[in-house]
């Protein structure tokens, strides 16, 4: 796939956070290792909540477990940007664990119900 080997930030401002080195790609989503920086320290409990939210999602699709998610992710792309090799995308959706991360983007922003 052609995405494979690529590099991506993630940045909080112009502070790069961490990389990301695609090593694969499974259209929509693309995975990868995850080569944090010392600011990302900072932010790291953010995706671990995400993560962890969103494992309970799995087994509970409620209305309160669903806003529980999306407000945590919230925080997550409040504070941060994801950058392509070709620059920051619209919206992103990036799950992080253990040094390996997951993403999907888009370059135009999503449809909110």
């Amino acid at each position: 796939m052609g995405r494979i080997g690529e590099v991506w930030q993630l940045r909080r401002g112009d502070e790069v956070l961490g990389e990301i080195t695609v090593t694969d790609a499974d259209f929509p989503w693309l995975g990868g290792s995850f080569a944090a920086r010392p600011g990302f320290a900072e932010v790291a409990p953010l995706f671990a909540e995400e993560v962890a939210l969103s494992t309970v999602l799995e087994d509970d699709d409620s209305a309160a477990a669903v806003e529980a998610w999306e407000t945590a992710y919230d925080r997550i792309t409040t504070l941060m940007t994801l950058v392509a090799p070709t620059g920051p995308v619209a919206e992103f959706l990036l799950h992080m664990g253990a040094g390996e991360c997951w993403f999907r983007w888009s370059d135009e922003p999503f449809a909110r119900e």
